[in-house]
């Protein structure tokens, strides 16, 4: 019988408040490690320093109300946790009221999120996605007590995982140290202890290829331009947006440096890069001998080797080991310490050669001895998506990989956890603005994984694609972090709407009670990306549509990137569409009724543009099929009509998304644009981060790249400046071969489409970047427009 898989299965879902320590088989083999990095953890007094700050910057009003003190393990039986007691000196005028206790200055933070949460009812989120909600904090003086004995919240599983290898991309990519203080605060408050750390990786690639012979210049090609280094960090491209300008190198590196020395103050578990076999061009002129494949083409229209097919060196080649071993070794020199857990996915898009499980076997060893000669404490962790996908995984291949490396040193990411597990979730796809959840997975599957039979689980997590969106399922997500049991979202939800908004008034609840049961209750087994007709417009013959009766049929299982775009080549991409879209227009409804009441809240005015907008966004899907209809039908005026229709939808939905910060393209741009130091590097900065949200790579006068709409978003700005006037040229188009008769002219339509899209992407037009519009009366308005008559 075999043993159990030496691989560490990390769930990323979800689990709430917990007083009895569990472990696991995967937990024994981890910890070693865990006892290596105890020792290695920041000065007690340092943490503490670090969690006030955080207090300081969340709430400053209430700096002097808590004391936060770091404790032993053993005081939490043996595991990790927070304790919440009243202070003993509380009773004298101005001294701390609470005293938070925690194992590392992260326990402590979530512990003060916990209390501010369940005692002051209280909500943190994101600033896009409504910012935090503290006005029901009591002031000081007056703050909540807790039973006499204290509370006691222990964590179940040692890790909380967060990021994905491209939300470095889709929304770090232009991030300064005052957003990236931001986000450490909020991980610590949500109690992450485990994120990736990848900035400024590509200065430390610099240092170590020099002592390969590869110049600055060979590099140029190489690294992608800043909207674009997660892809050809991961070998699906090389030189696209660039060249990098050496002070991008400088100024990363030393961001990257504040980033860890902020995360280790707070005791986490910053994760690393390591060497996955991507290498530049130049080193195989300089190894003729090594063992170095081209990939295949990654999307590009032409197969155009100055953007495509990377070149992966083979991980038996001893040079594999040898520059594994260097990257360890430089990000030690350069940051000083290590966690020792190094991110590499090797496999992710790129198939080995042959399936024999000896060779799999042989691989997996090599790239955990890449690691491990840098560091001798080294673990590998990489993603589980591959084994959902990819046929070439079969078990013996599966086994092959997991058993070549030694028990507790390989952690897999189970991506695609909360729908298919194969025991996080990579819930928003691409970075996409959709409203999406399943929350009763999430309630129950790392509660699930955590007493399965041998679970090696060690943790659990959050890999979203890009972040700022559905703030109701990262809230819980967090929480399971804490949890022993499953959760009750219903009951859950309740307390939510009251923390989320200061208050709880029953159309509110009403709304939620709908939403739980449609929007967040995806259970058809399918991943969700969004392809909005809007923000995803078709590139297809009208002829070759379906018609509304034929609509939604079929929602893919995981798959990878090249399927998901190879799909898309000559078919329309059908939005996903899993619930009743009148029982969402029913919620919206009651959203709106308990605007008076609510209105002041920037919680509510988030979530009420982010449902209208959904709600619309259907509507238009609806709406197209209708112009659809009228084509197969030969009816002009009533095409003309509705294209009409619909481009007026845009317009006001671009209004709608204008009325709150969290919709805006303006910010994107601008953060762009600031990390500039020059005229030249401002250009380059905002053409990509203008080309990520819309078409990639190297189209032809006729022939659009399959990345397009890869990273659509709903923001003001863009509907209004590009999706717009990108499906006006197609209504132009269809109506013109209505009134001659003729069959529909794609080429034309794809000549002014790509057209309009690289004039688009050269502008250098400025958009707001501060909100405009009441959202209560614009969405009232557009729902009485639109969506009344479907409620």
């Amino acid at each position: 019988m075999d043993s159990p898989l030496p691989a560490i299965s990390l769930l990323f879902l979800f689990s709430l408040l917990s007083f009895a320590h569990s472990s696991t088989i995967g937990v024994q083999y981890i910890s070693k490690l865990l006892q290596i990095q105890d020792r290695e953890r920041a000065l007690p007094s340092l943490q503490v320093a670090a969690a006030s700050g955080v207090l300081h910057r969340l709430l400053p009003s209430h700096s002097s109300a808590f004391e936060f003190r770091i404790i032993s393990k053993e005081k939490c039986g043996g595991g990790a946790c927070f304790i919440i007691k009243n202070h003993p000196s509380s009773y004298k005028h101005g001294a701390p009221e609470i005293l938070i206790s925690g194992v590392t200055g992260v326990e402590v933070l979530a512990g003060l999120h916990w209390y501010l949460k369940y005692w002051c009812g209280s909500h943190i989120s994101w600033q896009k996605t409504g910012g935090a909600q503290l006005f029901s904090v009591p002031k000081l003086g007056s703050l909540p007590r807790v039973q006499d004995a204290g509370i006691l919240v222990q964590r179940p599983i040692p890790w909380n995982y967060y990021q994905n290898a491209v939300t470095s991309s889709y929304t770090f990519a232009w991030w300064d140290w005052e957003r990236w203080e931001q986000e450490i605060d909020w991980m610590a408050l949500q109690g992450i202890n485990l994120p990736l750390a990848f900035t400024g990786q590509e200065t430390i690639w610099q240092k170590v290829f020099q002592k390969f012979n590869i110049t600055n210049s060979d590099l140029d090609d190489f690294f992608g331009g800043p909207a674009f280094l997660a892809w050809s960090r991961m070998g699906n491209l090389h030189g696209w947006g660039g060249p990098l300008p050496q002070s991008w190198f400088n100024e990363q590196l030393s961001l990257q440096k504040k980033i860890l020395a902020r995360m280790y103050e707070l005791g986490m578990t910053p994760v690393l890069p390591a060497f996955s076999g991507n290498v530049p061009a130049a080193l195989k002129n300089i190894f003729p001998s090594a063992k170095i494949t081209r990939l295949d083409n990654w999307f590009s229209v032409k197969s155009n080797p100055k953007w495509c097919c990377t070149y992966l060196l083979d991980a038996t080649d001893p040079l594999f080991n040898e520059i594994g071993r260097t990257f360890i070794e430089e990000q030690l020199k350069e940051y000083g310490r290590t966690s020792h857990i190094y991110n590499c996915d090797t496999f992710d898009e790129n198939t080995p050669p042959v399936d024999d499980p000896e060779y799999i076997s042989s691989l997996g060893a090599a790239i955990f001895s890449g690691m491990q000669s840098g560091d001798n404490n080294a673990m590998w962790l990489m993603q589980g998506w591959l084994f959902s996908y990819d046929p070439f995984w079969r078990p013996p291949q599966m086994k092959a990989l997991l058993h070549s490396v030694p028990l507790g040193k390989l952690v897999v990411l189970d991506l695609f956890a909360e729908v298919k597990p194969i025991w996080i979730t990579s819930e928003q796809f691409y970075g996409n603005i959709e409203m999406y959840g399943i929350l009763d997975a999430i309630a129950s599957g790392p509660v699930e994984a955590l007493t399965s039979e041998n679970s090696t689980m060690v943790g659990i997590g959050m890999s979203m694609e890009g972040i700022e969106q559905n703030p109701i399922v990262y809230d819980l997500m967090s929480e399971m972090a804490f949890q022993h049991k499953k959760v009750d979202v219903k009951a859950w939800i309740k307390l939510y709407i009251a923390r989320r908004y200061g208050q709880s008034i029953p159309s509110i609840k009403d709304a939620w009670s709908i939403l739980y049961h449609t929007i967040y209750n995806c259970t058809d087994g399918a991943y969700d990306k969004n392809r909005d007709v809007i923000v995803a417009f078709p590139d297809v013959s009208p002829s070759f549509i379906s018609s509304p009766q034929e609509r939604y049929q079929h929602y893919g299982k995981p798959t990878s990137r090249r399927a998901i775009l190879r799909e898309k080549a000559n078919a329309y991409d059908q939005p996903h569409l899993w619930y009743s879209t009148s029982e969402v227009i029913k919620a919206l409804e009651l959203f709106i009724a308990s605007g008076d009441e609510l209105s002041a809240s920037n919680t509510y005015s988030y979530d009420l543009v982010d449902l209208t907008r959904q709600a619309l966004a259907k509507y238009a899907n609806e709406l197209f099929l209708k112009i659809i209809d009228a084509y197969r039908l030969k009816d002009v005026d009533g095409a003309t009509s509705l294209s009409q229709k619909f481009l007026d939808l845009v317009e006001d939905m671009d209004t709608l998304l204008a009325c709150h910060d969290g919709f805006l393209l303006g910010p994107w741009l601008r953060s762009a644009k600031q990390l500039a130091q020059n005229e030249e590097e401002e250009k380059q900065f905002q053409w990509n981060a203008k080309t990520q949200i819309t078409m990639w790579f190297d189209n032809t006068e006729e022939e659009a790249s399959l990345l397009r709409d890869y990273g659509n978003k709903y923001w003001s700005g863009l509907l209004r400046d590009y999706y717009g006037p990108r499906a006006a040229i197609y209504f132009k188009l269809l109506i013109e071969s209505l009134e001659k008769g003729e069959d529909f002219k794609l080429k034309k339509w794809r000549r002014e489409w790509i057209k309009l899209t690289n004039n688009w992407q050269k502008s250098r037009k400025l958009f707001p970047v501060e909100s405009n519009g009441n959202a209560l009366s614009v969405s009232r308005s557009l729902y009485n427009k639109y969506l009344r008559s479907h409620s």
